[in-house]
């Protein structure tokens, strides 16, 4: 089993127009440019990188491949999310759905080069629904959010144009091409654990989150992976406490005899899709 301090660091994309992009994320997310590097740029709210967008002329737009179905950003309270809701209404920025899912409610947009985006904010885990399944360790639906209420909350504030420090990386969900070959990888060597699921859809995580993965097949089983010059997810981050975690999926890794390849910040491996994740160390954790 992966350990419960298990998070979640940078989503690293591949965008079109990088300046384009960098906009959108300030203007609509209100992130903040950390830093910018050439053809890379890496945004966040704080300390650390959420997302880090690496520019590719002609990259085309996202389509019918194996991949991201939205990165998710965790907003530190209920309040966040609504003052994240009037930063898409003052900068005119399309949502693509809004959800309350038992666990958590979301607001559901796409960023110029289609890359999926969940921005959410948690309910307390005494308040989580508890499962109705056999396997499954906790229930979530969707059902239509009340928008009112969550703007309520917020009504007496002026729309800000940053968003304050807290936001982190709360899960992502992929699209991939077969639900157990996934599930093989995700559970049975990361080490995730199986918190529910659908016929076409399995949610994963460690430490009994809801999840901080969801896998799902519903772009269809004969999906391929991203081509190399599409916009879309580069790799994904999870961030395990010390060196003899990283140590021990590495271990799991080569024991199923695939490889683990050394990268400057970690070990970074692909799924049967052939979607990469990097494991690293958790900077905090050693600070």
């Amino acid at each position: 089993m992966l350990p419960a301090a298990l998070r979640l660091g940078p989503t690293h994309l591949t965008v079109s127009d990088l300046g384009g992009s960098i906009s959108f994320y300030e203007r609509s997310l209100g992130l903040r440019l950390r830093d910018r590097d050439g053809d890379v740029a890496r945004l966040g709210t704080g300390g650390e990188d959420l997302l880090v967008l690496t520019g590719v002329h002609g990259a085309g737009l996202g389509g019918r491949h194996a991949g991201l179905y939205h990165v998710a950003l965790l907003m530190d309270s209920r309040e966040e999310l609504a003052r994240a809701i009037t930063r898409l209404a003052e900068s005119q920025t399309r949502i693509e759905g809004a959800s309350d899912h038992g666990v958590s409610q979301s607001i559901y947009l796409r960023d110029p080069d289609d890359n999926g985006i969940e921005l959410y904010a948690d309910r307390p885990r005494d308040q989580w629904p508890a499962p109705r399944h056999p396997g499954e360790r906790v229930d979530m639906f969707t059902i239509a959010l009340d928008m009112q209420s969550l703007l309520a909350t917020v009504a007496d504030e002026p729309p800000s144009a940053r968003a304050r420090t807290g936001m982190r990386t709360g899960h992502l969900h992929l699209h991939v091409a077969d639900l157990d070959g996934a599930l093989g990888f995700y559970r049975d060597i990361l080490g995730f654990e199986v918190m529910a699921g659908l016929p076409s859809a399995s949610f994963l995580s460690a430490g009994g989150y809801h999840h901080h993965l969801g896998i799902n097949t519903w772009l269809g089983t004969d999906v391929r992976p991203r081509p190399r010059m599409s916009a879309g997810l580069r790799h994904w981050t999870i961030l395990l406490p010390g060196g003899t975690d990283v140590d021990a999926v590495r271990g799991r890794v080569e024991a199923a005899g695939l490889e683990a390849k050394p990268s400057e910040d970690g070990l970074l491996v692909e799924d049967p899709s052939q979607i990469a994740v990097l494991i690293a160390i958790d900077p905090d954790a050693t600070r």
